[in-house]
């Protein structure tokens, strides 16, 4: 649906933007439509531009209509009455035999164009006569009915009759049937429709054997190499074949001498082919490399920008066709000018009127760029948090912890602070603790030093970070703090192991004979448990006999020692006895 709302919009601005001499200028045949609309007065022979004279002359000439296409010609009427039809007609023979130039190129403006001659008169082109060129010049002249005309001057039309007498006839006519060089159909001899379709399967052997030649320095490449073929030359044949043949016909027919009209006419046929060809050959290339750089991609983690390469893809295909159509249009004549400003002016009024989905597409194409997040990831988006279900080109789509969806434009999501917890390499164990105040100073350093060896000695816990330290003293007892990370990075993972460690913690606190403080009521409290209380201070006593105090901290073969000490989860547990 996307790329079809496209193509009518490209296809509603081309055609806003191209004039009604456009379309005449199409039927005739002219190199590019006039900028100007026609006038009440036109001239009903189409004579106001050179381009309209010379497309007209030869369009009555082909017909065999000699007599109206005298009235192309500057002559009295008297010798147009008398000697205008021969003259045409001649002069159609030279104009397919021995004219060189390009009939795109003739002016279709009617002062002509500056580099072809003056304000009166266009050089359009040559005849050439041997190694002579005796140029074609256009004069313009006023006519008392049609107002101002372009006509083939009398100067041109002078030399016509000796130019004619010395033209050379196709030498392939004189050992041919008189039939099929007499019987003309559309104003070409049947020896030379028989000839175009000949050239057909000729030019498309010629095609298939230069795409057989080019694949073998890939193949001998791939065997050297010793890889796959994983595109074969299939993917691109196709184009290809359409491509090389429509070049090889061309170059096939220049050999026949077709009549200047049909000639053109033809090379607008195989102008369009060429040009299919190349963007189609275009597109399955991008196809192509695309898939290699989204295949890539993916290979090596990075969803969000092979996610962006099918968006890339997308958008340079839309390129290549839009390209496509411009070049096709070209080729039949029209002038680009008008329907790249009619583009312009179009993008603009819609990116003005569509700035909020510009700015959420830009959004889109940054986040999957910058692979800020990614589907799977939870994070959170400002005072929200969820998992992210899925990253659109308009918005990013959330569930939050209570189930609902959230909808984050990419515009905002882009200027956003995300917080991506899936991200985490550990999980922060950050816990804050409150003893009694009757805790003596020995008993808390008995508390202090195994809660430090239990952070050492546990196989989750990161050794080199792990630490606790009395921080303060509050209404309600000694603040112990814990500062450590937690090896792993998932969340669900992390609060077993929590609470595995707080359960620990709790077996030290009693163990050395101390309580949690949980009120300022201190007569509210059960009384410490003396005798543990006497063992954990007898304990700091003989670390001071032996001078191993770990404070500040045990001493680094001690850390060593302790790492890993500890089973996790207890061999007591279900899990550790039942793995699946």
């Amino acid at each position: 649906m996307k790329k079809l709302s496209l193509l009518i919009l490209f296809v509603s601005i081309c055609a806003n933007t191209l004039t009604a001499q456009s379309v005449t200028g199409l039927l005739k045949g002219s190199g590019s439509p006039s900028p100007e609309p026609a006038t009440a007065s036109a001239d009903p022979l189409g004579r106001e531009t050179p381009s309209g004279t010379v497309f007209g002359f030869l369009q009555v000439a082909q017909a065999g209509n000699y007599r109206a296409a005298a009235d192309y010609l500057q002559m009295s009427a008297v010798r147009r009455q008398s000697q205008g039809p021969e003259l045409a007609r001649k002069l159609k023979v030279l104009m397919d035999r021995a004219f060189v130039g390009s009939v795109r190129r003739i002016s279709t403006n009617p002062e002509g164009s500056p580099d072809s001659g003056d304000i009166d008169t266009q050089n359009i082109g040559a005849f050439v006569n041997g190694e002579a060129d005796i140029p074609v010049v256009l004069v313009r002249v006023t006519d008392p009915n049609a107002g101002k005309i372009w006509l083939f001057s009398a100067d041109t039309l002078n030399k016509v009759p000796e130019l004619y007498d010395n033209a050379q006839a196709h030498q392939i006519e004189t050992k041919l049937p008189p039939t099929l060089v007499s019987k003309l159909f559309l104003g070409m001899p049947l020896w030379q429709w028989l000839a175009l379709l000949i050239a057909v399967p000729v030019a498309a052997a010629i095609g298939w054997a230069i795409i057989i030649i080019l694949a073998v320095p890939r193949r001998l490449w791939l065997k050297d190499k010793n890889r796959p073929n994983l595109y074969s030359y299939s993917h691109v044949s196709a184009p290809l074949l359409l491509l090389f043949g429509a070049i090889a016909h061309r170059i096939l027919t220049s050999y026949f001498g077709l009549p200047l009209l049909p000639r053109v006419y033809y090379y607008r046929i195989t102008g369009v082919a060429m040009v299919i060809g190349f963007f189609w050959l275009l597109l399955r290339a991008t196809g192509i490399t695309m898939q290699r750089l989204r295949g890539h991609a993916i290979s090596t983690g990075r969803i969000g920008a092979g996610s962006l390469m099918v968006l890339g893809e997308r958008l340079l295909k839309v390129v290549i066709v839009a390209a496509a159509v411009l070049a096709i249009l070209s080729t039949f004549g029209f002038n680009l000018t008008t329907v790249l400003a009619g583009l312009g002016i179009g993008g603009i009024a819609i990116a003005f009127a569509a700035q909020k989905t510009l700015e959420n597409l830009f959004g889109g194409v940054s986040v999957l760029a910058d692979e800020v997040i990614r589907v799977g990831d939870f994070c959170r988006f400002g005072d929200r948090v969820g998992t992210v279900e899925d990253i659109s080109l308009r918005s990013t789509r959330v569930r939050t912890l209570d189930r609902s969806e959230l909808s984050i434009p990419n515009g905002a999501l882009a200027t956003m602070n995300v917080e991506n917890f899936t991200r985490r390499d550990k999980i922060w164990f950050n816990p804050t603790l409150s003893v009694r105040h009757e805790t003596s100073p020995d008993q808390l350093r008995y508390l202090l030093a195994e809660v430090r060896r239990m952070l050492y000695e546990h196989p989750k816990v990161e050794t080199d970070s792990a630490r606790i330290r009395l921080a303060g003293f509050d209404n309600n007892g000694l603040s112990l703090e814990i500062f450590s990370y937690v090896l792993t990075q998932d969340f669900t993972e992390f609060t077993a192991i929590r609470e595995d460690l707080l359960l620990r913690i709790m077996e030290i606190v009693g163990k050395a004979g101390s309580a949690f403080a949980v009120s300022a009521n201190i007569a509210s409290q059960p009384g410490l448990d003396k005798e543990k209380a006497a063992a954990a201070e007898r304990q700091v006593q003989r670390w001071r006999e032996q001078r191993h105090l770990p404070f500040p901290d045990f001493a680094p073969t001690d850390k060593a020692a302790l790492r890993g000490a500890i089973t996790y989860p207890d061999p007591e547990s279900a899990v550790a006895n039942n793995p699946r």
